[in-house]
């Protein structure tokens, strides 16, 4: 089935994706919160950055291999947690996980999956589980238990969503134009979508040793975009941050994550792993993103939209971003990815 890889282009994807997808689907995975500032500044943000590479290094041999939560993983990008997948291609989560197990790559899934827990692990892909928790967080608890039987390895929390934030969309919302049974298979049945949507506005840091009480899994705290956050979280017990402001959908006008990434790292030490993801668009901005602190970058939008073409099309980005991010290695003078942070390829300014 798989030969050569011809490339991934995000801008070609996004053109593509506007002539096969339902406005609606398109406008959902795209649009931002607000005036859509966040949203739209979140690419250029990467590119702003500056590299300093290093030379006379042996880059004859260059590994992609990481570590994550203790555990091994063959690429340091991963695919983030993303809503509709079934509405951009059939298979929807499954063809992400068969291509993430083939490629080595972790996968986080949404608790919105429109496939099954069971039938995502059943590909053997390694994948942590995205949850909001729910006012009543004792609604949480069902999707959280199925997860585990079917094989989650972490629970990423997402923290910056107490409600959901303003779109302005063109026409029909997504909600109006799709079919319900595209989404939150994994809820029991006879569950009230409107109490299970509410979101907590009451977060805390007892909310971190509740979900690893009743997971038994590490905590991934997802949506920091402060130093002090952070370290706020790490001391509630999570097990590793993740700088995010959710793909520009949540407070616009937000700090880029390309921006608060160092002041996080910085914050943390070595203490812990932070991720980042938001507006990351090549295997470069992956390096960037590696040089600027990140144990490991994620990507939304973009293997998305390559899933339009099913696992096929989601190897190809991985392959492309793969190759890009080897070169990108070789011409900084790093051979490996734990090499990259200690190096100091970043420019700060």
């Amino acid at each position: 089935m798989r030969g050569v890889s011809t490339g991934y282009r995000f801008a070609d994807a996004l053109a593509r994706a506007g002539d096969a997808l339902p406005a609606p689907v398109l406008e959902y995975l795209m649009t931002g919160a607000g005036e859509g500032i966040s949203a739209a500044e979140a690419g250029e943000a990467w590119r702003a950055l500056r590299l300093r590479p290093r030379v006379l290094r042996d880059v004859s041999t260059v590994d992609l291999t990481t570590q994550l939560l203790g555990e091994a993983t063959h690429l340091p990008f991963a695919v983030a947690p993303t809503t509709l997948q079934r509405a951009v291609h059939p298979e929807g989560e499954v063809a992400m996980a068969r291509a993430c197990a083939t490629a080595g790559q972790l996968l986080v899934v949404s608790s919105n999956a429109g496939s099954t827990f069971a039938e995502i692990g059943a590909t053997g892909a390694r994948w942590w589980l995205q949850a909001y928790l729910t006012q009543d967080r004792s609604r949480s608890a069902p999707v959280l238990e199925t997860a585990v039987a079917a094989g989650a390895q972490a629970v990423v929390l997402t923290v910056d969503t107490p409600v959901v934030s303003t779109k302005r969309y063109a026409g029909d919302t997504v909600w109006e134009a799709t079919d319900p049974a595209l989404l939150r298979v994994n809820f029991p049945v006879g569950a009230d979508p409107a109490q299970d949507a509410e979101k907590a506005t009451d977060l805390g840091p007892a909310d971190i040793a509740w979900l690893t009480t009743v997971t038994g899994l590490p905590v991934v705290v997802k949506g920091v975009l402060r130093g002090d956050d952070a370290v706020r979280c790490l001391e509630a017990g999570a097990a590793a941050v993740w700088v995010s402001s959710h793909g520009g959908r949540q407070l616009d006008r937000a700090v880029p994550t390309a921006s608060a990434l160092p002041e996080v790292r910085d914050a943390v030490g070595e203490h812990a792993e932070v991720y980042v993801d938001g507006g990351v668009r090549t295997g470069l901005d992956v390096l960037v993103a590696l040089a600027a602190g990140a144990d490991a970058v994620f990507a939304g939008r973009a293997p998305v939209l390559a899933l339009l073409d099913g696992e096929e099309g989601v190897w190809t980005w991985q392959q492309t971003w793969a190759a890009e991010l080897v070169e990108a290695m070789r011409l900084a003078g790093v051979a490996t990815v734990p090499q990259v942070r200690p190096a100091g390829l970043l420019a700060r300014p």
